[in-house]
């Protein structure tokens, strides 16, 4: 393998860094791209097409991989947000089905890499690199990505089982061992994938054999979860991949002005996935902003602030976008759906937060920032006016919360994500 370009006289390394999904799993794939770029290395995003001008206006290259699914098809992500059935259409009707599609587009890069580093969604990186023995780092996104049965997480529907952990451990082994048989049957595509080419069939690709033996790099904060004694050897909690190469690097003067001219608005904002599938989201934020007098931002994304201008109170304003990181840490709080990209810039900004998860990792994200003591949870079926109101009232006034945002964003600024990532990543392949 060769080396990093830091190294006199080494040739810098040629990676490529697979993923799929919304902009909550590019983004991090592309800050660990820039982090190794900024090294000498040469970096490939393997990605959806979507991402493409994003990629090459950070200088990275960049490769389409199948399936093709638009991240702003409101009908597919739609159906991907369904909070019980979301995780098994995405399975069984995207990822799954077309598996051989994914492996056919990632395989001729293997002729140029050195080494691969996989998203949890990218299931033919490890059998490639099985194939053709090149080095393979993994990630997760989330610590729900590990499902211990020491620390079993929240899922939906069954979101009240977290609870019985107060009886002992044999409830997050039920719940993972529950977990992996149905998801067993999910994965037979993947093991006749394997067998047409010449592979063992392999660990399940959502647990275990979705796990680099040699690193996994666990890219969030580890104000999140400890590491557990059933999580795979060689794991690595980096923090998050934060970064500006995407959302910008100011805000409007529109907005700045709005900021200047009163108390830190609450913000309102559903990430990049869930404002397609908003639901009664915004007529219950903004009747709830009524109750109590609050000014407020409303992220509504593309295509939304005209339809929504004749119904904002005074004191709130809508906007499609803004960079989180400059705009969280001016709020007084912030209500989000909970994905891991969005919470972690809350757990940064020092705001406390209202989280409505409304499918797959952001149960479980919540719950977590609610053990932090920096989140109230309400799930979209009771999301409502009065009870929001509620919830703000108390995020807005109570100072432990403010007190427990501001703790727990002083670790989380002081976590290095990018440069322990890349750190890990060149001494385990010996890159240096």
């Amino acid at each position: 393998m060769t080396g990093s370009a830091s190294s006199p006289g080494r040739t810098p390394a040629r990676i490529t860094i697979a993923c799929w999904g919304s902009h909550g799993d590019f983004d991090p794939s592309l800050g660990l791209g820039l982090g190794l770029q900024a090294r000498g290395h040469v970096v490939t995003l393997a990605t959806l097409p979507y991402f493409e001008p994003h990629t090459r206006a950070a200088g990275l290259g960049f490769h389409a991989i199948r399936p093709h699914v638009r991240p702003d098809d409101s009908a597919i992500v739609g159906r991907i947000m369904n909070g019980s059935r979301g995780t098994e259409y995405l399975m069984n009707e995207l990822i799954f089905p077309n598996l051989g599609a994914m492996y056919e587009d990632l395989a001729p890069l293997a002729d140029t890499t050195d080494l691969f580093v996989s998203h949890p969604l990218t299931m033919a990186v490890p059998m490639i690199a099985e194939l053709r023995g090149i080095p393979w780092a993994s990630t997760v996104l989330a610590p729900i990505s590990f499902f211990s049965a020491t620390d079993a997480p929240v899922v939906a529907p069954v979101t009240w089982f977290k609870d019985l952990e107060r009886f002992g451990a044999w409830p997050g082994h039920l719940l993972a061992g529950a977990a992996r048989f149905v998801t067993d049957q999910w994965a037979r595509p993947v093991r006749r994938l394997r067998r047409s080419l010449g592979l063992p069939p392999g660990a399940n690709p959502l647990f275990d054999g979705q796990h680099s033996p040699t690193l996994v790099l666990a890219l969030y904060s580890r104000v999140l979860g400890d590491p557990q004694p059933d999580w795979p050897a060689n794991t690595l909690v980096t923090g998050a991949m934060f970064h500006d190469a995407v959302h910008g690097t100011a805000l409007s003067a529109e907005l700045e002005a709005f900021l200047a001219d009163g108390p830190p608005p609450v913000l309102f904002t559903l990430g990049s996935s869930a404002v397609l599938s908003p639901g009664t989201f915004w007529t219950e934020s903004l009747a709830a902003v009524r109750r109590l007098g609050l000014r407020a931002v409303c992220l509504v994304g593309p295509g939304n602030v005209e339809p929504m201008r004749a119904s904002l109170p005074d004191g709130v304003m809508a906007v499609e976008m803004a960079p989180h990181s400059l705009l969280m840490p001016r709020s007084a709080a912030v209500v989000q759906q909970c994905g891991i990209g969005t919470l972690s810039q809350v757990l940064r900004s020092g705001a406390p937060m209202l989280a409505v998860p409304f499918a797959h990792d952001q149960f479980d994200n919540a719950h977590r920032a609610a053990r932090l003591g920096v989140a109230r949870i309400l799930p979209p079926a009771r999301y409502r006016a009065p009870q929001v109101a509620e919830a703000l009232a108390a995020l807005t006034t109570e100072p432990s919360y403010r007190a427990a945002a501001q703790r727990v964003a002083a670790t989380v600024r002081a976590e290095r994500g990018v440069d322990a990532a890349c750190d890990a990543i060149e001494e385990r392949y010996g890159l240096r």
